[in-house]
C-alpha cells in the first residue's frame, strides 16, 4: 500500500466513517485540505500535540483497518481487472454487441 495523500484520502473515504469525529476532522484537514498542525490547532482549538496525537491514532487505525479487511485492495483489483476488459474489448469495439458491453463496463468503472 503507497503512503501518499491519496492513498490517505481513499483510507479515509473507506474507513473515516469508524473513527472518532476529531480524529476524522483532524485527519481530513492535514490530508485532504493541505492545512498545518497550527492551523488545526488554532480551528479546532486544542494543541499541536493534540492535532499530531489525533491524526497519528487515526493513521494507525486506518492502516490496521485495510490491513484486517483489504477492501482499497480489491477496489483497485477490481477497478484494474475492469479496465484490462474495457481495453481487450476495444479491439472489437465495430460490433453493437460489444459497444454496448463496453459501455456498461465504463458505467461500472465510473461507479467505482
Amino acid at each position: 500500500m503507497e503512503d501518499g495523500r491519496f492513498m490517505q484520502s481513499m483510507l479515509l473515504d473507506f474507513y473515516g466513517d469508524l473513527l472518532t469525529e476529531k480524529q476524522r476532522e483532524c485527519f481530513s484537514l492535514y490530508y485532504n485540505e493541505d492545512l498545518s498542525l497550527s492551523e488545526i490547532a488554532e480551528q479546532r482549538g486544542i494543541s499541536r500535540q493534540g492535532v499530531w496525537d489525533n491524526i497519528r491514532h487515526a493513521e494507525a487505525a486506518l492502516r490496521e483497518l485495510e490491513e484486517k479487511t483489504g477492501l482499497i485492495a480489491r477496489f483497485e483489483q477490481t477497478r484494474a481487472s475492469l479496465l484490462q476488459i474495457r481495453e481487450e474489448l476495444e479491439v472489437f469495439s465495430a460490433s453493437p454487441g460489444i459497444f454496448s458491453v463496453v459501455q456498461k463496463i465504463d458505467a461500472l468503472i465510473s461507479s467505482l
